[in-house]
């Protein structure tokens, strides 16, 4: 994996940006067409799955699949990390990559990360939910990956390969994607030549990350991700100004181009 890691990021963002447009689009829609099958196979479960969803997100049972013996407000804190850690949303570093994308308005590029929000969570999140629900699987004590691979394993013959390659493929991306945000930030901070000493620095740490104790990892990562979201909070309240005024002159424009069109 670090060797892999190393091809790709010494090329720079132009070879970033061609890897991940292809490695993510894939990824997704292997993962989403998977899940989609299991639903449809269990869709007589849909219903309970709901049921169970509305009536269980304040009791106890809602910590009975990923957090065998946890209480409700384990349950939260542990949905609340989750939720940030995949779609980034609040933390400052999504904007980043939406940076250094070619757009003839910054509103309408924040428009695209108002999607992949809503896709992650909304379409992705919720499809996971419901195959591991509707599969019947989320009482058996397993977490994370695990129980998501036993959902795909009892529906369909062979379907804990997706997941594997799931993960593999979204860890990867994860890994290439949060190396360019770290070097964006310290060129920021030391300028352009502290940049491929970043890249080589970067290269052990995947290593580490891969051998390292899951739960440490994991706890690092939440603690660090809300770290993060202070300071970029902060930061957005004190642009809502310029962020409300972009937003009103893009869509003033946008519907003056219709008004002209009809």
């Amino acid at each position: 994996m670090a060797v892999i890691t190393a091809l790709v990021i010494v090329g720079g963002i132009k070879r970033i940006g061609a890897f991940t447009e292809k490695l993510v689009p894939f990824m997704a829609a292997i993962y989403i067409l998977g899940g989609l099958v299991i639903i449809l196979i269990n869709i007589s479960h849909v219903p309970a799955a709901f049921a169970l969803i509305f009536s269980s997100a304040f009791s106890g049972k809602a910590a009975i699949g990923g957090f065998a013996g946890a209480t409700v407000a384990q349950a939260i804190r542990f949905g609340v990390a989750r939720g940030v850690f995949t779609k980034e949303a609040g933390l400052g570093s999504a904007p980043i990559a939406h940076a250094a994308a070619t757009t003839d308005h910054p509103v309408r590029q924040g428009l695209w990360g108002v999607f992949e929000v809503f896709a992650d969570t909304i379409v992705i999140c919720s499809i996971t939910a419901l195959s591991i629900l509707t599969s019947g699987v989320w009482e058996s004590g397993a977490t994370g990956a695990e129980l998501t691979t036993a959902a795909f394993d009892a529906t369909l013959p062979g379907g804990g390969y997706i997941v594997s390659i799931g993960i593999v493929l979204f860890a990867f991306s994860t890994i290439i994607g949060w190396e360019y945000y770290g070097e964006r930030c310290l060129e920021y901070l030391a300028g352009p030549k502290s940049i491929m000493f970043y890249r080589i620095l970067w290269i052990p740490f995947v290593v580490i990350g891969a051998v390292g104790g899951l739960e440490s990892i994991w706890a690092l990562a939440d603690t660090l991700n809300g770290l993060m979201a202070i300071p970029n909070l902060i930061g957005i309240v004190a642009l809502s100004g310029t962020i409300f005024a972009l937003t009103k002159e893009f869509f003033s424009k946008e519907f003056s181009k219709k008004e002209k069109n009809n």
